[in-house]
């Protein structure tokens, strides 16, 4: 009934029918296609043998969870053009259910309440200002009868904070902001006491705070209740911009950025806080799961959260104080040395500090994360923590530009940043895996590698499994919990990087998990979102795989001085490759513009990206922030990677789409 099964968010489930013994059993029992092949993300809830689950575009549906059958959907018709204001695609969480009640928050910045029965909306409130870049894709939590939603938009440079709305009326019962907003000025709400107090002395005025932006911060995602200690656990963003010299000059550490905050439910109230990213300039967010857990430390039973952030490091502290008991790298890392346990702080490499002097560091973990939103696992079995985890390096350059009129606010350069890595002793590192991590000793227990794309939220069981899906397989997988043997994967036809459930009804234990990655495959792919549903014996078939069409590299001749193409890279640098990737090649989630047809069109692609003929999709209208002379140097530069790309023989993005042969479910992609 709770988003990771209980207030603690372990993702643990003591349900053991389906164990080690039995799982290669395991068979599709049934599936419901979405309408949408964007990325999905959702974990399901389920209650009362009704599955409710969120979509991308913040729709909800509710299936009859014993046999599929759909009770209800919900469209809160987000507009297309709001896709502009999201960092990483138009993708919902989940949602939360409380009180005959199911609640959503919306791409646009909505909080709604729906019938459970029915799928009507009881009330709605616009929970941020609509003016201003914000957006929900985070899943709301119930706690003490308030619903409990942050936002983000930290690329954009917002200012970010957390709402506790009345699961009932829809009455706002206080907020938090993370960061402070001008110096002496109010909000009028429960963080300004503590704003004034321990946050405004960390920032420096003058820089991009506060004049010309919000700072950043945004609580995007964790949000975690302790019963034990009445405490509220909220994850903190990243600062916005991404340099902090640019954000805040003087080397200050911007509370309460990529922090730990600790909150009373009723009223907001601040009780401690723990910085795991002091002046951060790596996208080192602290919003990724905040796990609740009692663990023997040195001979002690210590009730503690855990929280395996991006920064590469394991984080175990006092839930009650926010005391420091350890905090040892899960990955390899070079921004930092180690952490004081005495002062709490890392020990910062001074060379990870790159400035607008043209200084670049090729940082590891790269601002994705060791560790991102992808759920991850405490056993209290096994003692383990699942982090789906990534191990690689990115090239970080600060520039000067910051008045972008839309879009992420960055202050970084890609195109500099990624000619990094063609420097003499530079080399990219890329590798994903599924890691057992011992919390109480902070070291390897056993790992599942699967490539370079990222692997899916993870789920254990008392049946001795961990269950994960991924990209490159495209595949559901179960491991033993205890030593990381593989013992059975479905194909899904398309990435799962979404968090698995499982639960029962009758006697029956069923797995279910959301599928759907546009990063996984190429753009345009049929769409293979869905929710999948699994029993043992089960015999369920997907239907077959269409093969995408054939593109094939088609530009035309090149056009454009040798001026006008190096301004058509900036320009793409700052207002498109945020999207379509560094060179148009976007993984997948939106079209390789290498290959586009509107390249070969000056009016094609001026009512595309001028005049806004694809909102509906996403693709707003950029005549706020270019002329027709600067799409046309876009263009002109977009022709010369299209040739470029020809000339080494780049296979088109449908190649490898399809698998040689069909594989039925249960049956391994290897």
């Amino acid at each position: 009934m709770s988003h990771g099964r209980t207030y603690d968010e372990q993702r643990f489930s003591p349900l053991k029918q389906i164990s080690t013994e039995n799982v290669g059993e395991l068979g599709l029992a049934w599936f419901a296609d979405f309408d949408t092949r964007r990325g999905q993300e959702a974990t399901p809830i389920i209650v009362d043998g009704v599955i409710y689950v969120s979509t991308a575009w913040s729709k909800v549906n509710a299936y009859d969870a014993k046999t599929g059958a759909l009770l209800w959907r919900y469209d809160p018709k987000v507009p297309g053009e709001w896709a502009v204001n999201t960092c990483c695609d138009v993708v919902n969480r989940g949602v939360a259910a409380w009180n005959g009640k199911v609640f959503v928050g919306t791409l646009d910045g909505r909080l709604i309440a729906l019938e459970a029965a029915t799928g009507k909306p009881v009330w709605s409130v616009q929970t941020t200002d609509p003016k201003q870049p914000y957006s929900i894709t985070g899943a709301p939590r119930v706690v003490k009868g308030r619903v409990i939603i942050g936002n983000g938009g930290s690329e954009f440079s917002v200012r970010g904070f957390v709402s506790a709305y009345d699961a009932e009326t829809g009455k706002l019962d206080w907020r938090f902001y993370i960061v402070p907003g001008a110096p002496g000025t109010r909000d009028g709400v429960v963080s300004d006491k503590v704003l004034a107090e321990k946050a405004a002395s960390t920032w420096s005025a003058g820089g991009y705070w506060p004049t010309k932006s919000g700072g950043g911060g945004a609580p995007w995602d964790a949000i975690t209740y302790d019963p034990k200690t009445n405490l509220l656990f909220i994850g903190t963003g990243n600062g916005g911009p991404w340099p902090a010299e640019i954000r805040s000059p003087g080397g200050k550490d911007n509370l309460f950025l990529s922090s730990i905050l600790a909150l009373r439910p009723e009223t907001g109230e601040y009780v401690w806080h723990y910085q795991e990213t002091p002046a951060d300039s790596w996208d080192y967010t602290a919003v990724q799961q905040i796990t609740v857990a009692d663990l023997n430390i040195g001979g002690r039973m210590r009730h503690v959260v855990m929280q395996a952030p991006k920064n590469g490091y394991f984080y175990i502290l006092d839930a009650a104080t926010g005391e420091l008991l350890s905090a040892e790298p899960f990955v390899p890392l070079n921004w930092s040395t180690g952490v004081d346990l005495k002062t709490g702080r890392p020990l910062m490499n001074p060379d990870a500090h790159y400035d607008r002097t043209g200084k670049g560091f090729l940082v590891i973990p790269t601002p994705g994360g060791a560790h991102s939103w992808h759920p991850m696992s405490y056993s209290p079995q096994t003692g383990l923590v699942y982090i789906p985890t990534m191990y690689g390096n990115y090239p970080m350059v600060a520039t000067e530009e910051d008045d972008n009129p839309m879009g992420q606010k960055l202050n970084i350069s890609l195109s500099k940043g990624f000619a990094m890595y063609n420097e003499p002793g530079n080399r990219r590192i890329n590798q994903a895996y599924l890691l057992a991590w011992d919390p109480v000793a902070q070291r390897e227990v056993w790992r599942a590698h699967f490539g370079t794309s990222r692997g899916g939220g993870a789920l254990s069981t008392a049946g001795g499994l961990v269950f994960q899906g991924n990209s490159r397989d495209r595949a559901l997988v179960a491991y033993r919990a205890d030593n990381g043997e593989k013992l059975w994967s479905m194909y899904a036809q398309t990435g799962i990087v979404a968090g698995p459930v499982t639960y029962a009804i009758e006697g029956e234990q069923y797995v279910a998990v959301v599928a759907g990655s546009r990063s996984a495959g190429n753009y345009y792919a049929p769409n293979y979102s869905r929710l999948l549903v699994f029993r043992l014996g089960a015999t369920a078939q997907l239907p077959p795989e269409v093969a995408p069409p054939p593109l094939a590299l088609n530009p035309p001749p090149q056009f454009g001085t040798e001026q006008t193409i190096e301004q058509g890279e900036r320009l793409y640098d700052r207002f498109c490759g945020t999207c379509h990737g560094t060179d148009g090649q976007s993984r997948g989630m939106f079209p390789d513009l290498r290959y586009s047809a509107a390249l070969n069109s000056e009016e094609l692609i001026n009512r595309i990206v001028l005049d806004g003929a694809l909102t509906e999709n996403g693709m707003v209208s950029f005549k706020k922030a270019l002329s027709k002379k600067d799409v046309n140097a876009i263009r002109a530069y977009m022709v010369k990677r299209a040739h470029e790309a020809k000339a080494a023989g780049a296979a088109g993005p449908g190649a490898q789409a399809v698998p040689a042969a069909p594989r039925p479910a249960g049956q391994s992609p290897h």
